[in-house]
């Protein structure tokens, strides 16, 4: 099982916040640093210090750190168009050194959409896009040296694109796809991911949408596709370093032991077996409190060594 650090600046972070987290990580032996990709904080609270755009973050992250993969989940599909998105990610794919993951989504908080001016069509809509441009960014990055790309679809029209810069990793950086929608997400996902991730659910919600995934790749003929979950995280050594951890983001101990990756560290490792058990290779431990380093050492210390 691989853990990943997954952050969400948009509820109050700068680009320093998040390189403290990312360089901590990394020496702590995480596998990934991720972030969301969000311009509008959720929730009340103090909106400073503002949103950060999550390419030109870990582009800065690219040059800042060394051995951790770097990525999105997910990319909102509405905020860029789909030849500009494959170059921004395809230059920090060439700053890391072949580091960056490709999370995509189809975006979905129409209140950031309406705050920063952009357009928010319905779901039917943004799903239809959201497939055109998977096709357009993973045509550009896997189109032969010294060969153009051309695609015509009924949002987008490319016509003898050179399609450079070209990705460090070849074929293309690893894309990842999420949610639990029945039908059209693991169609997607069977198509063009990766990995499949299951943001935020329990144990039988991600498991059967494990079994929808698998079914759609089994029906497109194609092989075995990973398996992630993203988990909110909240570990204390003990009840009273838990309920601390638990009352600086908001939550309560109980709900958290619920519906995310919470309490001991044994306890935190055993929940992790359950969704290995499930097929999951790797865990996304969403990190609320990006100012509690020590959360992250314990976490390194107590439960990475035994998943």
């Amino acid at each position: 099982m691989k853990l990943r650090i997954f952050t969400e600046p948009q509820q109050g972070a700068s680009y320093d916040d998040l390189l403290r987290v990312a360089r901590t990580a990394e020496r702590l032996g995480f596998d990934a640093f991720f972030r969301s990709d969000h311009y509008l904080r959720m929730g009340e609270g103090d909106p400073d210090p503002g949103p950060t755009d999550a390419w030109v973050t870990l582009a800065g992250l690219a040059r800042e750190t060394g051995t951790i993969r770097l990525g999105t989940l997910v990319t909102a599909a509405t905020f860029r168009l789909p030849g500009p998105l494959a170059i921004s990610v395809a230059q920090v794919d060439r700053m890391s050194g072949g580091r960056v993951e490709f999370g995509f989504g189809t975006g979905w908080f129409d209140a950031e959409h309406n705050a920063y001016g952009i357009p928010f069509p319905p779901v039917a809509e943004r799903f239809a896009r959201f497939e055109e441009q998977l096709e357009i960014i993973t045509g550009l990055w896997t189109t032969e040296p010294g060969e153009t790309y051309s695609f015509e679809g009924a949002y987008y029209r490319l016509a003898d694109a050179p399609a450079l810069p070209k990705p460090v990793q070849r074929p293309r950086p690893p894309v990842i796809v999420g949610g639990v929608g029945a039908r059209r997400t693991p169609r997607i996902a069977a198509r063009f991911a990766d990995e499949y991730n299951v943001p935020f659910h329990g144990l039988g919600d991600t498991e059967a949408a494990y079994g929808r995934v698998r079914s759609a790749c089994e029906a497109a003929g194609r092989g075995s596709i990973v398996l992630s979950a993203a988990q909110v995280a909240c570990v204390g050594a003990d009840e009273a370093e838990l309920a601390r951890r638990a009352a600086a983001i908001g939550r309560e101990v109980a709900e958290l032991r619920e519906n995310g990756l919470a309490g001991t560290p044994q306890e935190v490792v055993d929940k992790i077996g359950e969704f290995a058990k499930l097929g999951c290779e790797r865990v996304y431990l969403q990190i609320l409190d990006l100012s509690d380093l020590d959360h992250l050492e314990l976490i390194a210390a107590e439960v990475l060594p035994h998943v």
